[in-house]
C-alpha cells in the first residue's frame, strides 16, 4: 500500500510503498476513504509527541470500508465504518463504566500504532467501530473521529452547557469551529477568539454571536465586556499558555474551563491559579469521546440538527499532507483539510 511516513521531524513525509497491515483478531482492516489532517498530527510531525517517531504513519481521523475482518470481529467486508481516535479495550473498568476514552489499554492509530495516512489501516478493538450513514460523505465524516466528537463530549459531558449560557471558544481550528457549531445547536451564545480576521469572519458567518481578535485586544477583558461579567463556559482549543490563561480569566464566577487543546512537548505551562481560586472555577480536561455516544451524534447530523459542513475546507492528496502540516506552524485559513486521494 501507499503511505506517508515520518522520516524527519519538520520534514516532508516520505511517500512509500509498504506492506499492507495485518488484520487484528478482534478488528478489521479498512480501505481508507478519508483521513483528516489534524493539529495533533502537527505536534507529532514536529517531534512534540512521544509516540510519534521516525517511521511512524500518522492519521487518526479516518473512515473507510472493511476489506478484511478478524475471527472475533462482528463486522463484515463491505461495511462503511468510522472509529473514534481512542480505541478502548472494552474490558477494563473505564470501558465497563462507559468512559472508554480514558481506557488504560487504549490504542490510538497514528500515535504508537500505524495510522491512516495510508491506503489501508488496521483497527483493533473493533467494537469501537460505528456504521457510517450513507448520507454522510467520507470527507465530512473524517473530522468526526477527533474534532467534532471531542468538541461534543467537551460541551455535553464535561461542561454540561445549557441553553442561554455564554460559551467562549479560544481558537477556531477544527475543534474550535466544531465547538461553535455544536454550542449554537445547544442554544448557547458563543464568542469566538482568534488572531486571524478571516477565521473570525468565517465564525461570524456560521453563527458566532461575537468575535475577538486576541492580537488586537485583551481577549479576557473583551469577553467579560461582551458577556456582561464573563462567560459561563470557556473552551480552550489550542493548547498553549496564552489561550489557557485567557480562557480562565474570561470566565464568570463559578464558570467552567474545558481544556481541549493538546499541550505540546512536556505539557508544562503557567496558569493563573488566582483566577481559578478567586472565582471558584471548575477546570476540566477532556480528550476524545466514548464510542457509545456516536450513534446519537450521527443521528443529529443526519436529521440536520447541526450542519458540520463548514468544517471541511478542502480535499487533498496524500502528497499534500506535508504542506498542510507545515502551514500549521503559522496562522491558517478557515476550515480543515481532509486526505481523500491516497495514490497521489
Amino acid at each position: 500500500m501507499r503511505a506517508a511516513i515520518v522520516e524527519e521531524f519538520h520534514g516532508d513525509l516520505a511517500l512509500e510503498e509498504v506492506a499492507d497491515p495485518t488484520c487484528p483478531d478482534d478488528g478489521v482492516v479498512l480501505e481508507v476513504a478519508a483521513c483528516g489532517v489534524c493539529r495533533s498530527d502537527y505536534h507529532g510531525w514536529t517531534g512534540g509527541h512521544p509516540k510519534v517517531t521516525r517511521g511512524s504513519i500518522m492519521g487518526h481521523e479516518y473512515c473507510g470500508t472493511v476489506v478484511e475482518t478478524g475471527p472475533q470481529s462482528k463486522h463484515k467486508v463491505g461495511d462503511r465504518l468510522i472509529a473514534p481516535f481512542i480505541l478502548g479495550c472494552g474490558s477494563c473498568p473505564s470501558c465497563q463504566t462507559g468512559a472508554s476514552n480514558t481506557c488504560a489499554n487504549q490504542i490510538v492509530p497514528g500515535f504508537g500504532a500505524q495510522g491512516a495516512y495510508a491506503e489501508y489501516v488496521a483497527v483493533p478493538f473493533g467494537h469501537n467501530l460505528v456504521h457510517l450513514p450513507d448520507s454522510l460523505s467520507p470527507a465530512l465524516a473524517a473530522g468526526l473521529g477527533c474534532r467534532v466528537t471531542t468538541a461534543w463530549h467537551a460541551l455535553t459531558d464535561r461542561a454540561q452547557v445549557r441553553a442561554g449560557e455564554w460559551v467562549a471558544v479560544h481558537g477556531t481550528g477544527g475543534i474550535g469551529l466544531s465547538a461553535l457549531l455544536l454550542a449554537k445547536m445547544l442554544g448557547a451564545q458563543v464568542v469566538v477568539v482568534d488572531i486571524v480576521d478571516e477565521k473570525l469572519e468565517h465564525a461570524k458567518a456560521h453563527g458566532a454571536d461575537a468575535t475577538v481578535n486576541a492580537a488586537k485586544v485583551n481577549a479576557a477583558e473583551a469577553i467579560r465586556d461582551i458577556t456582561g461579567g464573563g462567560a459561563q463556559v470557556s473552551v480552550e482549543a489550542l493548547g498553549i499558555a496564552a489561550t489557557t490563561n485567557a480562557s480562565v480569566e474570561c470566565l464568570a464566577t463559578l464558570g467552567r474551563h474545558v481544556h481541549v487543546g493538546m499541550p505540546a512537548g512536556d505539557g508544562m505551562m503557567e496558569v493563573n491559579m488566582r483566577a481559578i481560586y478567586a472565582k471558584q472555577l471548575a477546570f476540566y480536561g477532556t480528550r476524545g469521546m466514548p464510542s457509545w455516544k456516536y450513534p446519537s451524534l450521527l443521528g443529529m447530523i443526519e436529521r440536520g440538527d447541526v450542519d458540520i459542513s463548514p468544517m471541511l475546507a478542502r480535499e487533498v492528496a496524500l502528497s499534500d499532507a506535508s504542506a498542510e502540516l507545515r502551514a500549521m506552524g503559522g496562522p491558517t485559513a478557515p476550515g480543515t483539510a481532509v486526505i481523500t486521494d491516497f495514490r497521489n
